[in-house]
């Protein structure tokens, strides 16, 4: 009975055990079923795949200008260029097996003689280097999250790069390796590294320099030639070695190419935070940057102007801005050599007289804390330990690892780039066409760099001075209160502001001419008549023409930025040399506002348009009224500011200026209080150009023979000739109705008479024309003929009294005559004053102001 009840146990665990093993057969059955389906499925659909090993890799956007030539690239994590192995030197392709996978030809995607030599280096201390062939770490940077430190990814790793060794020859993953992996300092692929490290094609690379290039693949930036060079150079040695060892080089060779890379090629005063992409090529680097804000704005969701490789076409001029950067940099080094050598010039002044005299007062009075003796001394050493010593010891510390000899090397850079900002003239251009609003270059201040990025050309907040009275002298013309033959007086006098405070304006050098027409009143800058004519046109028409001339439309905005006083007028606000731009393109333009626009259109790497931004414009302007004043009022505008170059502040151009008056042109110059900013704006019938010179921050002065006119004027004027040079000579468009010519008097401003000594052709809207005769000359006529007269008279009178002269008789007369009628005292003193004069001649009728 036990027996058979122990049979029956054991029978029953049998059946279980069976049961259990029999289960689990079907679940490793299912399992690998499973598993060697989706082996089998991943693999079928691999094998199917037409571009496996194709990577799509990030590329840079192509920024190009108006004619298709190549401008920068952007790229942020990757600056990548593809390249064929083919075109690559052997050296490169031994360094790189000799660094990272000897037995790279006789694998087939693993190695574990590999990765028990990455084990063993670790563990011995010697420079780090990984187990994972070329092939792994391909298949990880495309496949896998290399950040991810895991057995599951170490797997999934293997995989494709069985996968990819399959599906590919060993040169078609050496290409995509070289072509895909980073080589620091936001590099990406061979090419691009050998661009920035060494300023040439890989093609072009000594062993030397294929081999620091193959030594950033470990982890990039940890032997980076630019801020390790030391760890670099001994990294470099031992792989230089090896591949002598490997009889890929001879131990001349060796030893030659590393004394020529370190004695030749490296470069000691390279910046040791540069990046590829600050060091990229950017041949207009102003206008590149606001070209990426506008992509920024423009782009959308995950839309990447960084690696996804659009070409982006623009409206910039390289040959414009070669000139302009050529240009500005001239007048930068004229206007620096002068501000330095004026501040200079005080300074003698006070080291010459005023510092002996002190020195000798606490000698005499032995006052210790004004002593100055030894104080000059001191600072010329101080600025030569700056310039000489300075740059050395930065070199010194870069080549030995000397930590804190650079920190105190670069705050010594600092607090010089510090005093640059306060005492260094700065400068900003732009170019617009008149027609479509294109800019055609732009810059944005001195040198572009890390430390000097602010673009004033397009963000400066900039007093114009009086290059901004043309913004509202365009008011007072479509007002129809004044033409360019109105009369204005000019001198000293009182406005008083809306708020019961009084304003004098001055001239420049304090000089007044006496009575003006308004068109010599703009062209020679003359501030009193300035302020008369937006007097007389009211703030509220001034400042609303201004504001839709420079673009500004929101109502508290406008209110904030326009002031309600009379130093308005002279240009007591702030904007910016791109809006002035746009205002003054509005004037050749007939009157239509222009829209500046930098981007045409945008193409993805395939070449399919996905912006299109001039499209966009374009569309919505024809839903706009871009009229800001008629084509008749511009006219007479244009014809106002061309005065300006041919009488008035600017006008030494076209005698100086070679070719300048090939072309019509048109400006206005504008030179704030102390001489703290100099202005030049101005058009010809295809393009407008500003210009601006000054400093970042206010309390320093140019100088007072730095203005608009003496400064930026000069360079405005070059520039202009030049671009103008590069198209068909014509004039500017002119209404074909609406506008009266006629000549006035060039005194009067009226309709000359046979009196009139001399007239002048003048244009006028239809309707404002002067149709008074004038009667300046003809009064000057009969009060010269009375005071004449009345000269006669006295002389006569003091003969008749005089002792022994005798009256002469009138033989048919019983009165006594002396010959002449008698005339009316009372209208003798009418007579000598004058009606039609202000102000007595100050004598200074033919001075000539520049601004």
């Amino acid at each position: 009975m036990a027996r058979t009840f122990k049979s029956m146990i054991f029978s029953g665990n049998r059946k279980l055990i069976l049961i259990i093993l029999l289960s689990l057969l079907v679940l490793i059955t299912a399992g690998v079923g499973i598993s060697a389906g989706l082996v089998v499925a991943t693999n079928f659909n691999i094998m199917n795949m037409e571009n496996f090993g194709e990577d799509n890799p990030a590329l840079p956007s192509q920024i190009l200008d108006i004619n298709g030539n190549l401008i920068t690239e952007f790229f942020s994590d990757e600056k990548r260029e593809i390249v064929s192995i083919k075109d690559l030197p052997e050296s490169l392709i031994y360094a790189l097996i000799t660094r990272e996978d000897g037995d790279f030809f006789k694998h087939n995607g693993f190695s574990l003689y590999g990765t028990l030599r990455a084990g063993f280096k670790i563990i011995t201390g010697q420079y780090f280097s990984g187990g994972s062939t070329l092939t792994q770490q391909l298949a990880g940077h495309l496949y896998a999250d290399r950040s991810d430190i895991s057995v599951t990814r170490k797997l999934k790793e293997l995989w494709w790069s069985f996968q990819l060794e399959r599906q590919l020859t060993k040169y078609e993953i050496m290409e995509l390796y070289i072509n895909k992996m980073p080589f620091g300092h936001n590099t990406y692929g061979v090419e691009a590294a050998s661009k920035f490290y060494f300023d040439h094609s890989a093609e072009e690379n000594t062993v030397a320099e294929s081999v620091m290039l193959v030594i950033q693949l470990v982890r990039p930036g940890l032997y980076s030639p630019i801020r390790f060079p030391e760890k670099a150079k001994i990294v470099q040695t031992e792989i230089v070695n090896q591949m002598v060892n490997r009889g890929y080089l001879s131990p001349e060779d060796a030893q030659l190419t590393l004394i020529d890379y370190w004695t030749n090629k490296y470069d000691w005063s390279r910046d040791n935070k540069t990046t590829a992409f600050f060091a990229r090529e950017d041949k207009a680097p102003w206008f590149s940057e606001y070209i990426r804000s506008q992509l920024d704005e423009m782009l959308l969701g995950k839309q990447d102007i960084y690696r996804d490789g659009y070409i982006v076409h623009t409206t910039l001029n390289l040959d414009f801005q070669q000139k302009a950067d050529e240009l500005t940099i001239k007048g930068l080094a004229r206007w620096n050599k002068s501000y330095q050598e004026s501040t200079g010039n005080r300074m003698d002044i006070v080291d010459d007289v005023y510092v002996p005299i002190i020195d000798l007062l606490s000698l005499t009075m032995n006052i210790e804390d004004i002593r100055i003796a030894g104080s000059q001394d001191k600072k010329r050493a101080k600025e030569d330990f700056k310039n000489s010593v300075n740059p050395t010891m930065d070199m010194l510390s870069m080549m030995f690892g000397m930590e804190e000899l650079k920190s105190l090397s670069q705050f010594i850079y600092g607090d010089n780039r510090m005093k640059n900002q306060q005492s260094t003239v700065q400068t900003a251009m732009i170019t617009l066409d008149n027609e479509t609003g294109y800019i055609l270059a732009m810059v944005g201040g001195s040198e572009f760099n890390r430390s000097n990025q602010f673009n004033r050309a397009v963000d400066g907040e900039l007093m114009p001075g009086s290059s901004f009275k043309p913004l509202y002298y365009s008011a007072a013309i479509s007002s129809r209160k004044f033409t360019p033959a109105t009369r204005i007086y000019d001198g000293p006098k009182v406005f008083w502001n809306p708020d019961g405070s009084s304003y004098t304006p001055m001239n420049y050098k304090g000089e007044w001419i006496g009575n003006v027409l308004l068109r010599d009143a703009l062209a020679n800058s003359m501030n009193v008549p300035a302020i008369t004519v937006l007097d007389g046109i009211g703030f509220e028409s001034a400042i609303s023409r201004a504001a839709r001339l420079l673009g500004y439309t929101d109502p508290q905005e406008i209110g904030r930025r326009f002031p309600r006083v009379y130093p308005l007028g002279l240009g007591v606000i702030t904007v910016s040399p791109l809006r002035m731009a746009k205002a003054y393109a509005t004037f050749p333009n007939q009157g239509r506002g222009v829209e500046p626009l930098a981007i045409r259109y945008v193409e993805d790497r395939n070449g399919n348009i996905i912006l299109n931004p001039e499209r966009d414009l374009r569309n919505q302007q024809k839903k706009e009224d871009l009229q800001i004043m008629s084509a008749e009022e511009a006219y007479i505008m244009v014809d106002l500011l061309h005065t300006t170059t041919m009488s008035g502040t600017l006008s030494h151009l076209p005698r100086y200026v070679e070719g300048f008056d090939r072309m019509p042109m048109g400006g206005k110059t504008g030179t704030t209080q102390n001489w703290a900013d100099a202005w030049t704006a101005g058009f010809s019938p295809y393009y407008t150009t500003v210009m601006w010179a000054g400093f970042d921050q206010g309390g320093s002065t140019l100088g007072v023979n730095q203005t608009g006119a003496t400064a930026t004027g000069w360079i405005w004027g070059e520039y202009m000739s030049y671009i103008n040079s590069r198209v068909p000579v014509k004039g500017f468009t002119k209404p074909s109705s609406g506008l009266v010519e006629m000549d006035v008097c060039d005194l009067s401003g009226m309709v000359p008479t046979d009196l009139c000594p001399r007239t002048r052709h003048e244009i006028f809207l239809a309707g404002t024309q002067p149709t008074t005769y004038c009667p300046i000359h003809a009064f000057e006529k009969t009060r010269d003929e009375a005071l004449t007269q009345k000269y006669l008279n006295d002389v006569s009178s003091a003969l008749i009294s005089a002792p022994g002269v005798e009256l002469l008789q009138d033989p048919y007369s019983d009165k006594n005559t002396s010959g002449f009628e008698e005339i009316d005292d009372n209208m003798i003193d009418f007579l000598l004053n004058d009606p039609f004069s202000d102000h007595q001649n100050s004598g200074t009728e033919n001075t000539y102001l520049l601004d």
